[in-house]
């Protein structure tokens, strides 16, 4: 049974018992029936108006609650709707006080989250309107009268972001823009002369707006003033150029180039001016030295000549080079010549140089060749020889390769600009050609030229016999003594004189080649011999390289033998 129950039935006996109480005092005052009737019916129209009286406040109640939860779901129905969720439902059954009490707490939850959605669209409207107007942009669509949904404000959070990261990338390039711009002006000495220009130097940063074509003019303002600073460093470069050309050709002394050794960097305008007024004085200098400059292009010239292998007759093509007549027609031409020459060469400059490490390799090529020819070169002295051969070995590889490649690269030359690639008057191919073809005769006549040699010197020693390659050590002529010299037993020979004359020269023992001879008279051969018991010591083993000594018109050529002491 329920509490509430129990005081019911409490309060009834309650009543009961204070009914009771009231007889009893009734009866002992002794009021009469009529008295008590009235009194009772008193007592049961106070408790009965009490007891409506509660009855009706609790109706009011019941009346309030079920108005109240009427009101409650009709508002939370609508902020459902505005709030884009779904509608609330109660679970299971409950009283009308719960339920009540349930849609109020709603109706303040669906209140609380509206209020937030429409503050946060107010700040994001707020932000949106701030970094529209910084960027030049137009707002975001959205409706502000109405309750956004959460996709909806997400999608806007995002727009908003995206808006700074715009912001913060478009104000980084401004910032880097401007000065970049103000360095270039600096470096011009430009005063800024339009309303953007003051507008992006002098503004503050924060007001300048960042919009899509700002960024785009802002940029096409630093290619202008690039372009305008890179042409005057590209002049300020040229004057240089000139002036250091003029200082070479007028040798200007060291002390003289100091003085404006400032102004040879930089491209500020005072600078250009700097090395115009320099330039000009120099010019000037030039007209009154006028013989001496056009001396110094023509060995420039020559130079220039030399680099890109000009025959002679094309260097006789130049006219000008040979007049003497030193006017400023003629420093003209010469100017013009040398501007010419100066940029075809830098045309070329990779055949040149390709053509040029040719002719090294080559002149490299021919002397190792002279050496290897010379016999001294086998004295081998700190490993020469050893790295000599390296280098031949190595040259003799490298050479075809890089003739190759001149080959291809002037063929694909000549392709471009149909015309042929010359090397001293004449097709580098054939100039090769040539060089080889010259080599190789010129081999040709040294190998002839030894083999003649070696005829020659045999035949010489056919007739006058050979001498010894060193000579012995006696530093003066030897005493004649007939006992100690062996006498051959033959006829005595036509050149017996010559033989004598000779003796005295070398200071020592001549030694004749144990061959046989012929005498004058035609007869028989006759060997000879040593006659005495003593044996004369044999001469040392020697090399075989000859040594060829003219004496009064007779050549005596030293070999390697067993010598005969006469």
């Amino acid at each position: 049974m329920r509490r509430s129950e129990v005081l019911a039935e409490e309060s009834i006996v309650c009543l009961q018992k204070a009914l009771n109480h009231l007889r009893e005092i009734w009866e002992l005052i002794g009021i009469p029936e009529d008295q008590r009737l009235q009194r009772t019916e008193v007592v049961k129209k106070h408790i009965k108006d009490l007891l409506d009286m509660m009855i009706a406040e609790e109706e009011s109640l019941k009346e309030r609650l079920i108005k109240s939860i009427s009101i409650c779901q009709k508002e939370l129905n609508t902020l459902c709707s505005e709030l884009h969720v779904e509608p609330f439902q109660e679970e299971g059954e409950t009283t009308i006080l719960q339920l009540e009490k349930d849609l109020r707490t709603q109706v303040e939850l669906m209140r609380k989250q509206k209020k937030e959605r429409k503050q946060e669209l107010k700040l994001l409207q707020e932000q949106d309107q701030e970094l529209c107007e910084i960027l030049c942009m137009p707002h975001y669509d959205i409706d502000s009268t109405s309750v956004p949904s959460l996709e909806e404000l997400s999608q806007f959070r995002q727009h908003v972001a995206t808006l700074r990261e715009t912001k913060a990338s478009r104000r980084e390039e401004f910032v880097n823009i401007k000065r970049q711009i103000i360095l270039c002006m600096e470096e011009l000495d430009h005063t800024p002369d339009t309303s953007f220009e003051r507008d992006v130097v002098c503004e503050d940063e924060d007001a300048f707006c960042l919009s899509l074509e700002n960024i785009a003019t802002l940029q096409k303002l630093l290619r202008q003033l690039e372009m305008r600073k890179s042409q005057n460093e590209a002049v300020c470069e040229g004057l240089r150029a000139q002036i250091r050309e003029l200082w070479d050709r007028l040798q200007i002394p060291a002390e003289e180039r100091e003085a404006v050794a400032t102004v040879m960097t930089g491209s500020k305008a005072k600078v250009r001016k700097a090395l115009q007024l320099e330039v000009d004085r120099l010019e000037e200098l030039k007209m009154q030295n006028m013989k001496k400059v056009i001396e110094a292009i023509r060995v420039e010239l020559a130079q220039y000549w030399d680099q890109c292998f000009y025959s002679q007759e094309q260097r006789q093509a130049f006219a000008p080079y040979y007049a003497d007549d030193y006017t400023e027609n003629l420093l003209q031409l010469h100017d013009a010549e040398i501007v010419r020459l100066r940029n075809y060469y830098e045309v070329h400059k990779e055949l040149f140089e390709g053509v040029q490490k040719w002719e090294e390799s080559w002149k490299l090529f021919l002397e190792f060749e002279r050496k290897a020819s010379d016999p001294s070169r086998f004295t081998n002295r700190g490993g020469n020889l050893l790295k000599e051969e390296k280098q031949r070995a190595k040259l003799q590889k490298t050479l075809p390769k890089l003739e190759e490649e001149l080959k291809a690269r002037i063929e694909m030359w000549e392709q471009e600009h149909s015309k042929a690639f010359v090397v001293n008057g004449q097709k580098f191919m054939e100039y090769v050609t040539e060089q080889w073809e010259m080599h190789r005769l010129e081999k040709e006549r040294a190998k002839q030229e030894r083999q003649l040699k070696n005829k020659k010197q045999t035949e010489t020693e056919m007739l006058y016999g050979s001498a010894p390659r060193t000579p012995n050590k006696r530093r003066g002529p030897a005493p004649h003594t007939p006992g100690k010299v062996r006498r051959l037993n033959t006829t005595t020979m036509s050149n017996a004189t010559a033989n004598s004359s000779i003796r005295p020269v070398f200071g020592g023992t001549v030694y004749r080649s144990p061959v046989s001879r012929l005498p004058p008279s035609g007869s028989k051969p006759v060997i000879t011999s040593t006659c005495s018991g003593k044996k004369t010591p044999r001469a040392g083993r020697y090399g075989a390289n000859k040594e060829n000594v003219e004496l009064n018109g007779s050549i005596l050529s030293a070999r390697t033998f067993k010598g005969f002491q006469i």
